[in-house]
């Protein structure tokens, strides 16, 4: 093995005697010096060799590396002698100069900011928990067992056995109430995975941010007051909301819950079907099994959880029909909003 670093070292040194560009020198470096270069290739071979002949296989594959670096060094020191150094005019300094272009904050990520900032203001604190979770957090916890036919809704990505990619961030608030006791308000924002077909208003990948509050003698008037208010600090005062009875497993009564068209506000148009509303909540009063699941006595407290698409509400926020344009990157639309 010896001589084959020595033939390496012998065969790197002619190719940089021979290099007659700095650029030509980095494609060398990078092919006998790179993480993936000759040199690593062979140094990582010396542990397969006899114990014995490691320690002296070690010190030349060194001395190898260390006489390319030191070839390389000294054939880049006379390849740039005759560049202009620091401090020297490289360009004409009366020419008008190239304005930076400033970053900002992409629409997903403002849409979130400012409704945890609503949300905030209304009293509720923020949790966070993994995207990667148990199945006992995403469904069970939530009386959603293993053959509840709302499982298909909630179609998710599994890691293995009953390890998943969270459909909701509903598996926050378990956590959160399994730590704490009442009173309890939080908004969980993060992102979620469902196995979607992307189009105009479903992506596989998406953001959603739920609320929780948990007292005794909470009511469905708590809940509808604070996603009027929280709405209408989001979307402009203007904003009208409305519950439509709805089904989910752990909430009972559960509601959908519309917000006033933001295109057509309120008159009729093609994005809400004629209907003046479109809807954007999930809503209801947490049901007394979830409770008992997290040893919160359903006597005692009440409680109402309500839960939103960010990515949906970034849409009717800034004009936007396609929520596939979100997540496209494309510079054309992120520098008008």
């Amino acid at each position: 093995m010896i001589e084959e670093i020595e033939e390496a070292r012998d065969q790197a040194l002619d190719a940089i005697q021979r290099a007659a560009t700095p650029d030509e020198l980095k494609r060398l470096r990078i092919k006998y010096l790179g993480r993936k270069g000759i040199f690593k290739d062979l140094i990582g071979r010396i542990p397969q060799l006899p114990p014995e002949d490691r320690p002296l296989v070690g010190k030349e594959s060194n001395l190898a590396r260390r006489a390319v670096e030191q070839g390389l060094k000294a054939k880049e020191a006379e390849l740039t002698s005759g560049m202009p150094k620091a401090g020297e005019e490289l360009f004409d300094i009366t020419l008008p100069g190239n304005r930076p272009r400033f970053g900002r904050l992409h629409p997903i990520t403002r849409a979130a900011h400012e409704l945890i900032d609503i949300f905030a203001r209304l009293g509720f604190e923020v949790v966070y928990g993994p995207e990667m979770e148990l199945e006992y957090y995403n469904f069970e916890a939530l009386n959603i067992p293993p053959e509840h036919p709302s499982r298909d809704a909630f179609d998710t990505f599994f890691i293995k056995d009953d390890i998943l990619l969270r459909s909701h961030t509903s598996p926050v608030q378990i956590r959160a109430m399994s730590e704490r006791r009442p009173p309890l308000r939080i908004v969980a924002p993060g992102k979620v995975f469902r196995h979607d077909t992307p189009d105009a208003s479903h992506y596989p990948v998406f953001h959603q941010i739920e609320g929780l509050a948990v007292d005794e003698n909470i009511t469905l008037a708590d809940l509808s007051a604070v996603l009027d208010i929280a709405m209408k600090a989001f979307f402009g005062p203007d904003t009208r909301t409305r519950m439509r009875p709805s089904y989910f497993p752990f909430t009972e009564p559960s509601a959908e819950v519309d917000i006033s068209c933001t295109f057509c506000h309120g008159k009729g148009c093609s994005t809400c079907g004629g209907k003046g509303w479109t809807e954007l909540l999930g809503a209801g009063i947490v049901d007394p099994s979830v409770f008992e699941a997290v040893g919160y006595d359903p006597e005692k407290y009440t409680g109402f959880a309500f839960g939103l698409g960010i990515d949906r509400a970034a849409m009717y926020r800034f004009g936007i029909t396609d929520i596939r344009l979100l997540f496209d990157n494309d510079l054309r639309l992120l520098n008008q909003l």
